[in-house]
């Protein structure tokens, strides 16, 4: 018998395993696909942090916004969220969604650290993120104004991710 082939095995393990440690390389783990893009933004009817108004998903047309879902008991949407009202004050049109939270909590929120959100979604219970398909706060949407998402972020938004996320929402209409 020849001695080379008692190598076979282990020559056939290490080939499975180069392949194996190859395709997970190849994988954009930074990228979550969305089969929302190019959707219509979920139908919705829900009530606003601020005031408890009912908003329905016609209020989101008009023009351009990021769709930013958030909590209080987030540690990063803390982390995000002086860079959201760096944007607000820019004039960019932020649409909050108050996921799985405390109504009051999330009142006293915003009046510590500021509102950048031209209104809140109240989504106590978590139906709205989970038709937007969200995996946790914070999340973030842009949709063109007529209400169609054309791209999802999931993490903090900053300044690094707003230069490319920035370019896309500056080219909605």
């Amino acid at each position: 018998m020849n001695r080379g082939l008692l190598f076979l095995p282990f020559a056939v393990f290490v080939a499975i395993t180069v392949v194996f440690w190859v395709g997970l390389g190849i994988e954009d783990k930074s990228s979550l696909p969305s089969p929302l893009i190019g959707q219509p933004f979920p139908e919705f009817e829900l009530g606003v942090v601020e005031d408890g108004r009912i908003l329905t998903t016609t209020d989101l047309e008009g023009q351009p916004a990021l769709v930013n879902v958030w909590a209080t008991w987030c540690p990063t949407c803390k982390a995000e969220h002086d860079f959201l009202n760096a944007l607000s004050d820019e004039g960019i049109r932020i649409i909050g969604i108050n996921y799985k939270d405390d109504l009051d909590k999330a009142r006293q929120w915003l009046a510590d650290y500021g509102n950048p959100y031209a209104y809140n979604l109240s989504d106590p219970d978590g139906l709205l993120g989970i038709e937007l398909g969200v995996y946790g706060a914070p999340e973030t949407f842009l949709i063109d104004s007529t209400g169609v998402i054309r791209e999802k972020h999931i993490g903090d938004l900053n300044p690094v991710v707003w230069e490319t996320l920035g370019e896309t929402f500056r080219g909605l209409k």
